[in-house]
């Protein structure tokens, strides 16, 4: 807590998911949160119970004056902002061939640019402050492209290095930056979230493999990752990269080796190149 009192957080996709873990994580941590959704039913019940520390609003994160007028009403809230959680998001699911520019454009609209939008209007505030720390929800699928998954990972991709430069932008001022890699958790990403292109026939046997390997993979309680994130808000030199989950921490690793590998046999050609 900052001196004794309640942080306050702002939390994008607060009404379910990983964002409403992080959401009734923090008001147990005894701190103050604005959430906001497009739709933020879900949280009436605990807005009802959380006497007067959770304030929750719709809002598109898709529509950048909206946001910036959401983050204004935020603010006057609770008198300030400390944590800035960018976790809406959807899943798309398709081969890039499959994939309409509608869905994409739609999908990046959220992933990415709901994003920036938010972090473009929280920083005045937090830098008039001093102080203030970002997360970004990101995902795995940086760490290496995968099929059917391309757009999503691409998208995440593109937070995470928009991210690393918001970090070395705002450090100077006093705001710390942290990006979240999340494995399974059981949300409705990919169910309630989720966005499928229209399936060619050319793709079935990859489908029907890559379906085969998913159906074998574990999902994990998101209260697991939301205790982990208000144990890093806590800390006064938070990781700038944060993977979540163990199973995930291996099979990034196992990526990154493959990645240094792949390098490491081009070398000589790389070398040639200059």
């Amino acid at each position: 807590m900052r001196n004794g009192e309640p942080r306050t957080w702002f939390i994008t996709g607060a009404a379910r998911g990983l964002g409403r873990a992080f959401t009734e994580a923090a008001l147990a941590a005894g701190d103050q949160v604005v959430g906001i959704a497009r739709d933020v039913a879900p949280l009436d019940e605990l807005v009802a119970t959380s006497g007067g520390r959770l304030v929750a609003f719709s809002l598109d994160v898709s529509d950048r004056a909206a946001v910036f007028a959401g983050v204004e009403r935020a603010v006057a809230a609770f008198g300030r902002l400390d944590v800035v959680v960018n976790n809406a998001g959807g899943s798309i699911l398709g081969m890039l061939e499959e994939i309409t520019e509608a869905q994409a454009r739609a999908h990046l609209d959220t992933n990415f640019f709901g994003a920036l939008w938010v972090s473009q209007a929280v920083v005045p505030h937090l830098r008039r402050q001093g102080s203030g720390h970002v997360l970004a929800v990101s995902s795995m699928g940086p760490y290496g492209g995968f099929a059917s998954a391309g757009l999503y990972g691409a998208g995440k991709a593109a937070l995470d290095s928009m991210t690393e430069a918001l970090a070395m932008e705002v450090e100077r001022f006093g705001i710390k930056v942290t990006i979240l890699g999340p494995g399974g958790y059981r949300t409705e990403l990919f169910t309630r979230g989720l966005t499928t292109a229209e399936e060619n026939e050319a793709y079935a046997p990859l489908r029907e493999w890559l379906q085969g390997m998913w159906s074998a993979s574990e999902d994990f309680d998101p209260e697991l990752a939301a205790e982990v994130v208000v144990e890093v808000v806590d800390m006064p030199e938070p990781p700038k990269r944060l993977i979540l989950g163990g199973a995930a921490y291996d099979m990034v690793v196992g990526m990154n080796r493959g990645l240094e590998a792949e390098l490491a046999k081009w070398e000589h050609l790389s070398r040639r190149a200059d």
